[in-house]
């Protein structure tokens, strides 16, 4: 597997959207962040955003493994890159947003990430249509950090 930056417009739109729905929102950070793609051979299999908020932090805003590659380790390891990315970015802090149920904050939790904050109702204020995980409806959205 190979995992390389690509510029925004080179960006998995249809991987991103696996992790958030929103097509807008995932436009607009594009912009000012930085995409890496893993490919294993000529196929995409997963994708991350990191985009730098401002003094020595930096935010995952999104990662995502298409649906076939899924539970192959494939996530780890461009969580993994991620923070490699950010820190040599100079990053002191990655932060990120993500459900408050789940595998993702599992996934988060066993890679160092500790939850610093609760944005209450972010999920009904923040998206046009109800997002459901198992039947639950997402509200509220936890904000997550490393520290490095």
């Amino acid at each position: 597997m190979l995992i390389k930056s690509v510029p925004s417009a080179g960006a998995p739109l249809d991987l991103l959207l696996e992790a958030d729905p929103s097509l807008d929102a995932i436009k607009h950070y594009l912009e000012r962040s930085i995409c890496c793609v893993a490919t294993v051979g000529e196929e995409t299999v997963g994708a991350y955003v990191i985009q730098p908020l401002g003094d020595d932090v930096y935010e995952l805003m999104n990662i995502a493994v298409a649906p076939a590659h899924q539970r192959k380790g494939i996530g780890v390891r461009l969580l993994d890159h991620a923070i490699a990315t950010a820190r040599e970015a100079g990053a002191r802090r990655l932060e990120l947003g993500t459900g408050t149920f789940s595998y993702q904050l599992t996934f988060y939790q066993r890679a160092g990430f500790r939850v610093v904050a609760v944005e209450r109702d972010y999920f009904l204020t923040h998206y046009d249509e109800p997002i459901y995980e198992n039947g639950i409806q997402h509200q509220d959205r936890l904000r997550l950090a490393l520290e490095f």
